[in-house]
């Protein structure tokens, strides 16, 4: 008995850092993987290092991108951090 009240503290600290970090974590990185997938050419997006563009085209795991009217880059998916909503 003396075990499970010695342990208790530990096990509320592990639950309540399971709600403040881990869980909300794990929802922005469903909503991302699902934003991700529902990419659609004329998308304007940023990619997780800053590249402002316009989707052009897709692949499976690639986004091809237009930046400034006439450059065309190939990304992978998990690069697009967000979808800008105009």
């Amino acid at each position: 008995m003396d075990t499970l009240v010695g342990l208790l503290p530990i096990i509320i600290m592990f639950v309540a850092m399971w709600f403040i970090l881990i869980r909300p974590a794990q929802k922005r990185q469903k909503t991302t993987a699902q934003m991700q997938n529902n990419l659609k050419r004329g998308d304007r997006v940023v990619t997780i290092g800053g590249l402002h563009g316009e989707v052009d085209a897709l692949e499976d795991a690639a986004v091809y991108i237009i930046v400034d009217g006439k450059t065309r880059l190939k990304f992978e998916r998990q690069a697009i951090g967000r979808v800008i909503a105009e």
